[in-house]
């Protein structure tokens, strides 16, 4: 029998499990596929008594992940440990200094420190695979590093968060707040106790800035994803984009704007006949759009134990086979910094929900401020008032330059007659 790939796995949460079973019951596949065996030898986590539902004691058990790294009888390590930095980043450091191939579904870690250790990596010559990082079983890494390699891609954009997908698609199907959503999937343990780095769009703008290095030859540059998430979505909103041929969607969204990189996550209006309106509940979906492939759409499970674990496990085949190649799709000295493509440079049209006193000349004054600003209107709904004296008002823009969207914005924030900040949404193009 050939020799098998050896694992240090850290971390044994829900992926960590998943990777251990995953590897038990397809055993005989993996080895067919991969040439060789791959088997655990060695794990480490936090707590070793915590009952995880897979059998521990024919591992050897290391307090310290880093110890891994070290171990004769490890040849690749997983990390499932989570966070940016901290145990995970020195994990990771130690591996590859160590030249041994690197496994880890850390987002996180990828955006902050993704250069360097993709630089780490190329120095010694070892695999760094992170298929799992983004969109858990969607081999969409391997499709863009590998699959769509020879062509020049012009935008790459989607579905990044099951989290927040599952819960505007309630939001639209059931007709519930947000508020009343977050806290039955807090409850049902589907949303964590503190929901932050998902509602708030931090989750899929670090898994955009890894598309956006793959896409573009970019280097890996979080601090410039331009990030919003959910929290200020209201039923009122999802109502009104269905009844204007619109779906809410949090878009994560790289494109480039002539020799400038626009990075963005903003919840959007994404058209009815558009692929991503039809992806509801926990999926995630990723479009790339290639100048000879044509447009690319990877959709599936995102997250959890299953799908996650597949993601890992491709990449040890990957690495049980000997096929390795860049991080990033090429060299880290030929990753690019690009300028950053602000409101200046973008373009396209918006939805704008306002909430107003209801009274007479509100619409005189909201509409004066988009025509100071060079914003046309496409359209304008007023719904019925609400009990308070309040009055939403609803436009869509025709294509605008984004920064006189933003000055019309906050000239109407200042009217005497504002009750609440302005909303803005980015209306996905049919094309993408």
């Amino acid at each position: 029998m050939s020799t098998p790939l050896r694992i240090g796995l850290a971390g044994l949460g829900t992926v960590g499990a998943g990777v251990v079973k995953l590897l038990d019951t397809n055993a005989d596949l993996i080895t067919r596929r991969a040439g060789r065996p791959i088997s655990i030898t060695a794990v480490s986590a936090r707590d070793r008594h915590r009952e995880r539902g897979v059998d521990l004691a024919r591992f050897a058990w290391e307090d310290d992940a880093t110890a891994l790294a070290a171990r004769d009888d490890v040849d690749v390590v997983v990390e499932l440990v989570g966070g940016a930095d901290g145990p995970a980043l020195t994990l990771a450091r130690a591996c590859l200094q160590l030249a041994k191939p690197f496994v880890t579904a850390n987002k996180a870690m990828l955006a902050h420190h993704g250069l360097l250790l993709a630089e780490l990596a190329e120095a010694a010559s070892v695999p760094l695979k992170f298929e799992a990082a983004v969109a858990g079983g969607i081999p969409v890494i391997k499709g863009l590093r590998e699959g769509a390699a020879a062509n020049a891609l012009s935008s790459v954009y989607g579905i990044l968060n099951g989290t927040c997908n599952y819960i505007l698609t309630r939001m639209e199907k059931e007709g519930l707040e947000f508020g009343d959503v977050l806290a039955d999937a807090q409850a049902c343990g589907y949303a964590e106790a503190d929901p932050s780095f998902d509602i708030d769009g931090v989750d899929a703008a670090h898994k955009l800035s890894i598309l956006a290095s793959l896409a573009f030859g970019a280097r890996p540059d979080f601090a410039h994803v331009e990030t919003h998430g959910i929290r200020d979505i209201r039923l009122a909103d999802i109502r009104q984009a269905a009844a204007l041929g619109f779906k809410v969607r949090l878009v994560g969204l790289a494109a480039l704007v002539g020799d400038r990189l626009v990075q963005r996550v903003h919840p959007s209006l994404v058209p009815l006949g558009h692929p991503l309106a039809a992806v509801e509940g926990p999926l995630n979906a990723v479009v790339a759009e290639g100048n000879f492939v044509g447009r690319l759409l990877f959709m599936g499970r995102g997250a959890g134990e299953g799908p996650t674990a597949s993601a890992v496990a491709a990449d040890l085949i990957d690495i049980a086979r000997g096929e390795a190649g860049p991080a990033f799709a090429m060299p880290a000295m030929a990753l690019r910094g690009f300028a950053n493509a602000g409101p200046e440079a973008r373009t396209g049209r918006a939805y704008i929900r306002l909430t107003v006193e209801d009274r007479p000349g509100v619409l005189a004054e909201i509409t004066a401020a988009l025509r100071d600003a060079g914003v046309s209107i496409e359209s304008l709904i007023q719904p019925a008032s609400a009990p308070d004296g309040t009055a939403l008002v609803v436009m869509l823009t025709h294509e605008s330059p984004e920064q006189a969207v933003r000055r019309a914005l906050d000239s109407m924030a200042a009217l005497a007659s504002s009750t609440a900040a302005p909303l803005f949404m980015p209306i996905l193009a049919q094309d993408g």
